[in-house]
């Protein structure tokens, strides 16, 4: 019985997929991609497919990193707009507000060509062991994706943080639990698990934001693409590409943030 049952449920599934819409889109990428592969130019491949991955692991790597660090930033700028004094929420709203209120463009050239033209004038800067970091272009970029990153999670962990029922805390209050034992075991899950859809678009926008590293001289996968358009004079082909690769990643981060959220066995309310 159960392998019948097993059997019809495979076939409902595969009539769902069968209908006639969706066979017309199937058709119509197939030719696409068809197309593109027979009457494009994709010589250029072998020559740059090493820079290519190298530019893949760099974009994924900033990522990961601005994602990370970011929202350890942005917990206590949530945490203090949401339940701190009027001194700490204070400079928390200002820094979202800023953050939130210029471009990510200008954040960065004013990290890299402002404050990057600074360090060298300082003589003691220049003779640490800061000076091989501070003279490379990718920490400013990673610094830039993070506070943009920490500024508008921040918002969203605010949210999130006065959303916990006021019920439980004073629950824990007189239990006489800690401040960080509520932080820790109701604040925080609670708050994480209602941010968490809004963490993943937050990622997929990080991940869009990437691109303009390529500005201040990071290669990344964006400025492959860049520089096999300099050298090659194609313009579709390397775009195409680079549209494909970044959904393929987007489509990856969005499953895995998912799967995690399906995971978190935290109940809310």
């Amino acid at each position: 019985m159960a392998g019948e049952a097993a059997i019809i449920n495979t076939a409902a599934r595969a009539s769902l997929w069968l209908q006639p819409h969706r066979i017309v889109l199937i058709l119509i990428a197939l030719g696409l991609v068809l197309s593109a592969a027979f009457f494009m130019r994709w010589n250029w491949l072998p020559q740059y497919w090493e820079m290519g991955l190298m530019g893949i692991w760099r974009a994924l790597w900033i990522l990961a990193v601005t994602c990370a660090l970011g929202f350890l930033i942005a917990v206590p700028v949530g945490l203090a707009q949401a339940a701190g004094s009027i001194w700490v929420a204070a400079p928390a709203k200002v820094f979202c507000t800023i953050i939130r209120g210029t471009p990510l463009l200008l954040q960065l050239w004013l990290l890299y060509y402002g404050l990057g033209s600074l360090f060298p004038q300082y003589p003691w800067i220049r003779e640490s062991w800061m000076w091989p970091y501070l003279r490379q272009a990718w920490p400013y970029g990673v610094l830039a994706l993070t506070l943009s990153f920490a500024g508008y999670e921040g918002e969203v962990m605010r949210g999130a943080f006065a959303g916990v029922p006021q019920g439980q805390l004073e629950a824990a209050r007189a239990f006489g639990m800690s401040r960080w034992k509520i932080f820790q075991r109701i604040l925080l899950p609670q708050a994480f698990y209602r941010a968490l859809p809004t963490l993943t678009g937050e990622t997929v926008l990080q991940l869009k934001s990437t691109p303009l590293v390529a500005t201040i001289s990071v290669i990344d996968i964006f400025a492959v693409a860049g520089k096999v358009r300099q050298d090659t004079y194609l313009t579709y082909e390397p775009l195409l590409l680079l549209a494909l690769i970044y959904m393929a990643i987007t489509g990856i981060l969005v499953l895995a943030l998912s799967r995690i959220e399906a995971r978190i066995p935290v109940k809310v309310g």
